[in-house]
């Protein structure tokens, strides 16, 4: 099976290629806020490297978050504009996910600094959801982790966390998967687990 996968979810940017039975990635550590122009370079540089032309994909992958407003919103519009001209289906994965499926078969809480104190997590057992996402002061997620095995793409100040590869993650996420490929433009909607700071000051 062929795809391209992109996470634009963070300050990092991911982009996997799949051709046959051989995968094909750049992962930028420091993307900053730059994924609108770094993202489709990185797309061309890696499709030249693969020999992989876009409308040889089976289906197109994209993190929805949580995460990276904007960054967020840049991968979706690229995915779902990629599904559009190609017409093939799409793939959500979320950002959780790309961190909890490095250990699938483990039960892990998958978090991502918000900063402000605040944090995204989401908890799993064998690569099921058992925790929905949601957004959580500090002392709240102190309550949860100790059921836990705890996994982030970064070091957090305060808890002892495994730092796991999101890009790695992703790839095996898209593996566990593949069921959930569809054509449903629904299907690839950016997930906010709250509200932006531009909403919450309204």
């Amino acid at each position: 099976m062929n795809y391209l996968a992109i996470d634009t979810s963070g300050k990092n940017l991911t982009v996997i290629i799949k051709k046959g039975d051989q995968i094909y990635k750049t992962h930028d550590l420091e993307c900053g806020v730059n994924h609108s122009v770094e993202l489709m370079p990185k797309v061309e540089e890696l499709a030249l490297k693969a020999k992989f032309d876009l409308k040889d994909a089976d289906f197109f992958a994209c993190v929805v978050g949580a995460g990276s407003f904007t960054g967020i919103r840049i991968g979706v519009a690229t995915v779902k504009a990629m599904c559009f001209a190609y017409k093939k289906p799409s793939l959500s994965i979320t950002s959780f996910d790309t961190i909890a499926y490095n250990k699938i078969g483990d039960k892990v809480l998958a978090i991502i600094d918000a900063k402000h104190n605040g944090f995204y997590v989401c908890g799993y057992n064998g690569g099921e959801v058992v925790y929905p996402p949601a957004y959580l002061m500090r002392d709240k997620l102190e309550q949860i982790v100790k059921d836990y095995k705890v996994l982030s793409f970064a070091p957090v100040e305060g808890f002892d966390v495994e730092v796991v590869s999101v890009a790695d993650g992703l790839i095996n996420a898209i593996e566990n998967k593949l069921n959930e490929i569809s054509f449903d433009a629904q299907n690839l909607n950016p997930l906010y687990v709250r509200k932006s700071q531009a909403e919450e000051g309204r």
